[in-house]
């Protein structure tokens, strides 16, 4: 099988906020249109530190984080972000990588857009058994 990409879009939520309100324009919104490897060996969003930047995210945190060959290293974790892949949508966290690295769409993405990794078409494709909006599973009674 081979790398499987995904064409995200990455928006400032509090621009698109703001320009709800009526407050910036539409214009005026920070957005990034970037291609993605689906990592589902990864648990959460990496975006290099120069995307971050340029959509003006806050860093709200840190994590450490256990990599593919066992380091562990500590990345700062930034909020306040859109998310579009496949034809669904989100508000997302990301861990933030050194500039120019590779960005990745871990798990937390696909779970919550309902999305799985097409190995044939080296794509992240909606879930056959939910194609007009997400299926979560729950272990709730309600």
């Amino acid at each position: 099988m081979g790398e499987i990409r995904a064409k995200v879009r990455l928006e400032n939520w509090e621009d698109r906020t703001l320009s709800k309100a009526g407050v910036i324009k539409k214009e005026k919104i920070r957005i990034r249109e970037i291609e993605a490897v689906v990592d589902t060996g990864a648990v959460m969003v990496l975006l290099p530190q120069d995307i971050v930047e340029d959509l003006g995210l806050e860093i709200t945190g840190r994590f450490i984080v256990q990599l593919a060959d066992d380091r562990k290293v500590e990345l700062p974790c930034a909020s306040g972000f859109h998310l579009t892949v496949a034809g669904r949508e989100m508000v997302a966290d990301c861990l933030v990588g050194p500039p120019g690295c590779e960005a990745l769409v871990g798990q937390l993405v696909m779970e919550r857009l309902d999305l799985i990794p097409d190995p044939v078409l080296r794509t992240l494709t909606v879930r056959p058994e939910s194609p007009f909006r997400p299926t979560l599973k729950m272990k709730v009674l309600i």
